[in-house]
């Protein structure tokens, strides 16, 4: 049984989640090239290139993060997920829209909320507040509930990728090979 639901309605611009601007764009670059991933930033008023979403929604074009400084960092994050969790084939077309099936989804949530052990000042618990305020939907109501207690799965997904360290439960640089 899948533990994400990709349900989400149009999220409200007044939303209380961090946004880019609170780390800073050199922190996310700094950040996301431990993952072969660059990192553009747009204009505060302009859309984002390759945004699935739109508003203030990250964006992805090949091997680039599209972002300004008020996306909120979840989507910043999420959208690197998808890029570090899709397969070579996929990441060499992507533009716009990461695709994948719901075993990846779920693996780009927890690396999503994982991922935050690198950044002074976001911790799991916040990532998971915010993508509960975004309206990200778990079988277990929150973000949190599923990380701590169904997302085994996920968790076995990123292992068997070679993408988390279990023993020292910590994401692995790099990106997806197979």
């Amino acid at each position: 049984m899948n533990n994400f639901e990709t349900v989400r309605e149009s999220p409200s611009a007044t939303s209380d989640v961090t946004p880019v601007g609170a780390i800073g764009i050199d922190t996310l670059r700094r950040l996301l090239a431990e993952f072969d991933l660059g990192v553009t930033e747009v204009a505060l008023d302009a859309p984002i290139p390759g945004s699935f979403w739109g508003d203030a929604e990250a964006g992805l074009r090949g091997d680039t993060l599209l972002v300004r400084p008020d996306t909120p960092l979840h989507s910043a994050l999420h959208e690197a997920g998808h890029y570090v969790c899709m397969d070579p084939t996929r990441r060499a077309a992507l533009d716009t829209d990461a695709g994948g099936d719901y075993d990846e989804e779920n693996a780009v949530c927890y690396w999503q909320i994982m991922v935050c052990d690198r950044i002074d000042g976001v911790d799991r618990a916040t990532m998971c507040a915010d993508m509960d305020a975004w309206g990200y939907t778990f079988r277990l109501g929150s973000a949190g509930a599923w990380f701590a207690e169904d997302a085994e799965d996920a968790r076995a997904w990123l292992i068997s990728a070679g993408l988390l360290d279990d023993d020292a439960d910590r994401l692995m640089p790099g990106v997806r090979t197979a």
